[in-house]
């Protein structure tokens, strides 16, 4: 199955793609750059359709510091990993994968890319700037103080 989007991410491409891509994450071999907002979704959609929610979301979390500290990322108080950020994610996107009965994780990643891809700032309608911005958010989960999941 071909995604005939011209400028799709290079993992949206084939079911081969994605695997080099999931792998290449994984291995935290990546190039940095490939490491998009997308990419970041395509993660989370791939394991939400593998995995249970909880599994999904040890493995993201897992994966982003991994990821990071392989391409000199730090994981610190102000920059890098961010717990908040990732449980909402994960669900948001978890839920929407598996509400969309995809036949395929391939097709799961494009559902989600194309629902979600470019929509970076829905956090926004959950959290104020001051939540997001906080060293407790940035290390442990806060519930949303705008409107709940």
């Amino acid at each position: 199955m071909e995604n005939k989007i011209s400028k799709a991410p290079s993992f949206a491409h084939s079911e081969s793609a994605l695997d080099e891509f999931l792998a290449a994450w994984e291995a935290g071999t990546l190039r940095k750059d490939e490491w998009t907002h997308a990419a970041h979704v395509a993660i989370a959609a791939c394991y939400a359709f593998d995995l249970n929610p909880q599994e999904a979301l040890s493995r993201t979390r897992r994966g982003i510091i991994h990821f990071n500290e392989s391409v000199g990322t730090a994981n610190t108080d102000s920059s890098g990993y961010h717990e908040t950020l990732t449980r909402l994610w994960s669900g948001i996107i978890g839920d929407f994968v598996r509400s969309a009965s995809c036949p395929s994780r391939f097709a799961a990643v494009l559902a989600a890319v194309k629902r979600f891809g470019e929509d970076r700032s829905r956090h926004r309608l959950y959290y104020t700037f001051d939540v997001v911005g906080d060293v407790n958010a940035r290390r442990h989960w806060v519930p949303p103080d705008r409107s709940p999941l």
